[in-house]
Formats: C-alpha cells, structure tokens, sequence
C-alpha cells in the first residue's frame, strides 16, 4: 500500500544495517507486506530469513497514538508471547536511539506461512482458522492491566477516562491537519453520556487491529498453525472492542458465533448486555474516528486509501450511531 509515512531505504543499506547488528550473511532484501505506517522489507540469508521493520521518517507529523509506537509494538509482542501464549515473531534486534538510521527499527523473526486472508484453505480448515483466532483473543484478554491507556501516550483509572482521551487526542489530530471532526465531536459527547457504563469495563490488553492480514497461517503436515503478527495499536483497555475487528460495522448479535467460541475459553464470557452493545458500539465509532482522521496522515484524496476511509467511516458511524442515539 502506498502511503507517505513509510521511510524510504535502498537495499545496500539494508544489508549494512543486519551487520551493524551482528547478523551476517544477508544476501538481498525487499519490500514485504500490505503495511501502511511503518516500511518493512524481508531479508534473506542462505540460511534463514528475517524481517526489518522500520518507524516513518521524524519530520513527517504522526497522530498522537503512533509517536514512539514501535516501542510499544515490541513490548507487545513479549506480553502476547509470555503472557498469553501466542505465537508472534521473536524479536532479535531493537534500536530506538537512532544509533543506525534517523528513526527507530527492529529486526525480527520471519515466519513461514501467507496471511489468513491469501491462503487457500478448506471449509473445514477455514472454520478451525477462524475458530483458533477467536480462542487466542480469549488468551489474550485474559491478560489483565491495571490502568487503561495507550503505553505510549498515558495510563488512566477507568475506561472511561481513557476512551474519552484517546478519542479527544484524535480529534486533536484532525484539527492538526486544519480539518474538523463533528461526527469525532458527537461521539465524544456519547461517550460522556454513557459514562456508566464505560466505567464498568475491565482492564486488559485489547489489539484493536484483529484483522485477516495480521494473522499469519501455515500447513505444517496437514496442521493449522496460526501466529500474530503487527499489534502495534494495542493497548490496555475494554475487551469489547476487539470484536469491532470480527463485526465490523454490524452489530454485536451478529458474530455470535464468533462469541460462542470466544466464551468457550474466556475467563470473562461476553452476553450481549445493553451495557456490552454501548461499550462495543463506543468500539466502532473510536475505529472510525481513527480512520477518517488517518487519512490527512497517510493518503492523498488521489489514493485508493483515502476513498476506503472514507466508505468505510460511513459505516461505522453509523452503526455506532445508531445503537449510541
């Protein structure tokens, strides 16, 4: 995907950059991946590959959530492996003084397999895919925090107080760019409105970004293997909203079967409360939120990801909308 934040790096420098880490042998390296923040390239050995991943030049402006946000993905990457037991890639070299390069970089793990979303599975296979990723968010919910927030951007007591911070911090965002949000705006006044509610939410790590291409599949003898891959928009928060990712903009009630097998595992098992649908709903419109603001970030009005944010932050707001009203 073409977007303007992604660092620009010629191959020669590549190479130099794993041998200034102590990984020898690098034979060439290419662009890797669908990704639209960070530039990431694969690298190969005769033996082994690897991946490079590298943050968006310094000069160019991020939203408030992104500064220093491959720290954060790092860090979440060791909480899902120790903590939850998902398999994601091991990290082996990290580099956030600019020591190497102008920005931060990370050299990680390659691992074998194609994106849920490319690989050409059975019905059953497709059914035991989908059924696994439900059980690792269950995993990974049942690592609990003890405040709510973004790492990289402050931790508060309640949901509440952080949603309502997280989604003012975005609108911020947009009035960076000299744009206004009103539907940003509107949201934030649901969110005051449903205060009770919101406050009653658990605290836990949320990945927000539970989508096919981040989900990386291998058939190792006949066997499913599932890993995680970019939990760089993770944060400690409301469970609710990572089913955002399973329903998109339809509503809760939808993706039952999702949450049957979700609650099979889970320590906290989701019914589909009144209570349950607002705080899912505050779910879709933050997403939302995100995504029309994003694109004075990333995108001209010219690029396929612009038009894409926009249709897509149509649907959402309205189905949060319409269960916020």
């Amino acid at each position: 995907m073409v977007s303007r934040t992604k660092y620009k790096i010629d191959e020669s420098s590549i190479l130099h950059l794993f041998e200034e880490n102590g990984i020898h042998g690098i034979t060439n390296a290419s662009s890797l991946g669908d990704g639209e923040f960070n530039a990431v390239f694969l690298a190969e050995s005769p033996k082994k590959k690897y991946v490079l991943k590298i943050a968006p030049p310094e000069e160019l402006s991020v939203m408030s959530y992104e500064i220093d946000m491959m720290r954060s993905e790092v860090f979440w990457y060791g909480i899902m492996r120790e903590q939850a037991n998902i398999r994601v890639p091991e990290v082996y070299a990290a580099d956030f003084s600019k020591k190497h390069l102008p920005v931060p970089y990370f050299i990680m793990e390659y691992l074998p397999g194609e994106p849920l979303n490319q690989a050409h599975l059975s019905k059953a296979k497709r059914k035991a895919a989908n059924a696994a990723l439900s059980e690792m968010t269950a995993r990974m919910h049942a690592v609990s925090g003890a405040r709510f927030g973004y790492e990289q951007c402050g931790l508060y007591d309640t949901w509440y107080d952080a949603i309502r911070s997280m989604i003012s911090q975005t609108i911020g965002d947009c009035t960076r760019k000299k744009r206004r949000s009103p539907r940003g705006e509107r949201l934030l006044k649901l969110v005051e409105r449903h205060k009770a509610a919101l406050e009653s939410a658990k605290c836990c790590m949320v990945n927000f970004d539970i989508w096919p291409a981040n989900i990386i599949c291998q058939l190792e003898n006949g066997a499913l293997r599932l890993a995680w891959i970019d939990p760089e928009r993770s944060f400690w928060g409301d469970p609710m909203l990572d089913f955002v990712c399973f329903a998109f903009h339809k509503p809760l009630s939808a993706i039952s079967d999702v949450i049957a097998v979700y609650n099979a595992t889970a320590k906290q098992t989701i019914t589909c409360t009144p209570e349950e649908t607002i705080r899912f709903a505050v779910g879709q419109g933050y997403l939302s939120l995100i995504m029309e603001t994003e694109k004075y970030y990333r995108y001209t009005p010219l690029q396929y990801g612009w038009w894409r944010n926009v249709i897509a932050c149509r649907l959402l707001y309205r189905a949060a909308f319409r269960a916020l009203k």
